[in-house]
């Protein structure tokens, strides 16, 4: 696709490549394919979930799909240096059922690769209370009426 391509252009590395083209185009038939670009033990947390081994990361996309409409990675800046790799995107969507709305969320990715090439861990980094809580409708209220309160 042309985004991954010219996101995984933007770096000569070729396990940066490897690892943007998967997120920008990541669908449910992907899955299989995170075997090749993590290690069988790599660790991943996100602002939900800590999980170790790549079938409980597959896991975590698979609910992903599973629970959102048309999820999509969009990486916007890449930062490369020996085994780090450290990744800003947006993540959007729709949610499903009563209500249902388009949403963003901005956030970073924090990976480190092993000797072999493969990403050994994954950290995501998000605000969770600014990115979707306070744009849901009821605990939205809630949540800016508290960040008012607390001066922010």
């Amino acid at each position: 696709r042309c985004v991954s391509e010219a996101a995984a252009a933007r770096h000569a590395d070729p396990r940066v490549q490897r690892v943007v083209a998967l997120y920008e185009t990541l669908a449910p038939a992907d899955l299989p394919a995170l075997r090749g670009v993590y290690a069988d033990d790599a660790r991943f947390k996100d602002p939900f979930n800590q999980v170790q081994g790549v079938a409980a990361i597959a896991r975590i996309f698979s609910h992903m799909f599973r629970s959102l409409d048309n999820p999509r990675f969009q990486v916007l800046d890449i930062v490369a240096d020996g085994d780090a790799l450290f990744l800003t995107w947006d993540f959007t969507f729709r949610t499903r059922g009563a209500g249902a709305a388009a949403m963003a969320i901005h956030g970073g990715s924090h990976i480190r690769f092993n000797d072999d090439g493969q990403v050994r861990s994954h950290r995501d980094y998000w605000d969770a209370a600014e990115e979707l809580y306070e744009k849901l409708p009821v605990l939205g209220t809630l949540m800016r009426w508290l960040k008012k309160r607390a001066g922010g």
